[in-house]
C-alpha cells in the first residue's frame, strides 16, 4: 500500500484571484477516490446503536492572560461524534484548530468544560483519578513522538509490560513478545532500549504499550506525522491488521488526508474548534460541501501532470480568527471566498442540508433537511464569567 505525500500543515495563504468583488469563485475541487479497501457500510453508518465512544457537545476552554487580562481560550465547542467498535473515526484539520484537545478530553488528560464523553456506555466526562482507574483499560492514548513516550532508561520489555504491572496482572517476557508481534516486531528486540530502535519500531512499541491491556479504544493523536512515508505506511497497516483482529475503535487524530484516505471509514472536518463537515471518506474526500474542507482537498499533491493541470487550487487568504476573540457567525466567515453577510451573524449548525448527502456547517450549501439543535454561540459575557 502506498500512502500518498503528507498535506501540508495548512493551504498556502495567499489571495485567491476569484476573492476580488465580483469575481467567480473558484471551481469545484477534484473528486478524490480514497484509495484503500473499505470496510462493510454498516461501520460506516454514523447512526450507531451501541457505540464504543459517544462524545456530545463536548467543550474545552482555558483560561489565560492576554496582558492584564485574564479571558479564556476556547479549544473545543460543540463537538458531538459517536465511533463503532470496528471503526476509524478521523477528525483533520489545521493545527490549532482543536482536535488534540478533543482527543486529551477522551481519554480524560484534560478534564472537559461541558459535554459528555461516553467510553463503552459509561459517563466519564467528571470521573476522578481513582474513579477512572478501573476503566483505563478499555481507552489507551498513542501520541505522535514515540521517542518522548518512551522512558530511555527502560528496556522494550519494561516499557510495554508496564502498564500490566501498574494494574497488577501477569506481565512474562512471552506476553511481551507476543505483543511485539502483533505490532510486527520481534522477540529480539524486548532488551533494547528506545535509542536502539528506528523511528518506525519506536512507534509500534508504544502502539504494543497500548494494546496491553486489551482496549476497546485506541485515541491516535497523529501518530504517523513524525514518520517518513515509507515507515508512515508500515505502521498503518499494522494499524489496520490490529482492528480486523481486535475490532478495536480508532479515533485517528490528523492533518495528512493521504493517510486518513487510507485508514478511515469516517471523517470529521475541524476548524476553530467545531466540526464544520462530518461524513464518510467518500463522501467528505470526493465530493467536499464546506469552503473550508474544499481548501484542504485541493491542497492535496497531485502525482499525475495531467491531473494537477486539471485541478483546482484554492488559496485561502489570512489567518484563522483567535480563538480567544472569536467571530460571530460563521469562524470561517472571514477567510471564506463565498461568505455573505448573513455568515457573520449566523452560526451554522452542523446538520444535511438541501443537496447535500452528508451533514455540513455552512449557510450556503442549502437550508437544513434535518431538526436542528440549537447552537450555542461564545458570548462575551460568558467568556469573562469563566476567566475570573
Amino acid at each position: 500500500m502506498r500512502v500518498p505525500p503528507a498535506l501540508p500543515a495548512g493551504p498556502r495563504r495567499v489571495p485567491h484571484p476569484g476573492a476580488a468583488a465580483g469575481a467567480p469563485g473558484p471551481r469545484a475541487p477534484r473528486r478524490l477516490p480514497p484509495p484503500g479497501p473499505r470496510r462493510s457500510p454498516a461501520l460506516s453508518n454514523p447512526a450507531l446503536s451501541d457505540p464504543v465512544l459517544r462524545v456530545q457537545r463536548l467543550r474545552k476552554t482555558f483560561p489565560v492572560t492576554v496582558g492584564r487580562r485574564r479571558t479564556t481560550l476556547h479549544a473545543v465547542e460543540e463537538v458531538s461524534l459517536e465511533i463503532g467498535r470496528g471503526e476509524t473515526y478521523a477528525l483533520v484539520g489545521e493545527s490549532g484548530c482543536g482536535k488534540s484537545s478533543v482527543a486529551r478530553c477522551v481519554t480524560r488528560l484534560h478534564e472537559p468544560t461541558g459535554g459528555v464523553v461516553e467510553v463503552l456506555g459509561t459517563d466519564v466526562t467528571h470521573l476522578s483519578r481513582r474513579a477512572l482507574r478501573p476503566l483505563r483499560p478499555g481507552f489507551q492514548l498513542v501520541f505522535q513522538d514515540p521517542y518522548s513516550s518512551l522512558d530511555p532508561a527502560y528496556t522494550v520489555q519494561a516499557l510495554v509490560s508496564e502498564p500490566l504491572r501498574v494494574q497488577r496482572r501477569p506481565h512474562d517476557r512471552a506476553l511481551v513478545a507476543g505483543l511485539l508481534e502483533e505490532v510486527g516486531l520481534g522477540a529480539e528486540l524486548l532488551d533494547r532500549r528506545p535509542h536502539e530502535l528506528s523511528g518506525g519500531q519506536r512507534q509500534r512499541v508504544v502502539i504494543a504499550r497500548s494494546l496491553a491491556l486489551g482496549p476497546d479504544l485506541l485515541v491516535l493523536d497523529e501518530p504517523v506525522a513524525a514518520l517518513d512515508a515509507s515507515v508512515q505506511a508500515q505502521v498503518v497497516n499494522v494499524l489496520r491488521d490490529l482492528q480486523r483482529r481486535r475490532g478495536l475503535a480508532y479515533l485517528f487524530i490528523s492533518h495528512d488526508l493521504g493517510v486518513v484516505a487510507n485508514l478511515a471509514d469516517r471523517i470529521g472536518v475541524m476548524y476553530l474548534g467545531r466540526i464544520v463537515e462530518e461524513g464518510t471518506v467518500e463522501e467528505v474526500l470526493g465530493s467536499p460541501q464546506h469552503p473550508y474542507t474544499q481548501a484542504l482537498v485541493s491542497a492535496i499533491p497531485v502525482s499525475d501532470p495531467a491531473q494537477r493541470d486539471s485541478a483546482a487550487r484554492i488559496r485561502l487568504q489570512g489567518e484563522p480568527p483567535s480563538p480567544i476573540d472569536r467571530p460571530t457567525g460563521c469562524a470561517f466567515a472571514p477567510r471564506c471566498w463565498r461568505a455573505e453577510d448573513r455568515c457573520r451573524t449566523e452560526t451554522p449548525a452542523l446538520v444535511r442540508r438541501d443537496g447535500t448527502d452528508h451533514p455540513v456547517a455552512c449557510l450556503l450549501t442549502g437550508d437544513p433537511v434535518d431538526p436542528v439543535d440549537p447552537v450555542d454561540p461564545v458570548d462575551p459575557m460568558d467568556t469573562a464569567a469563566a476567566a475570573r
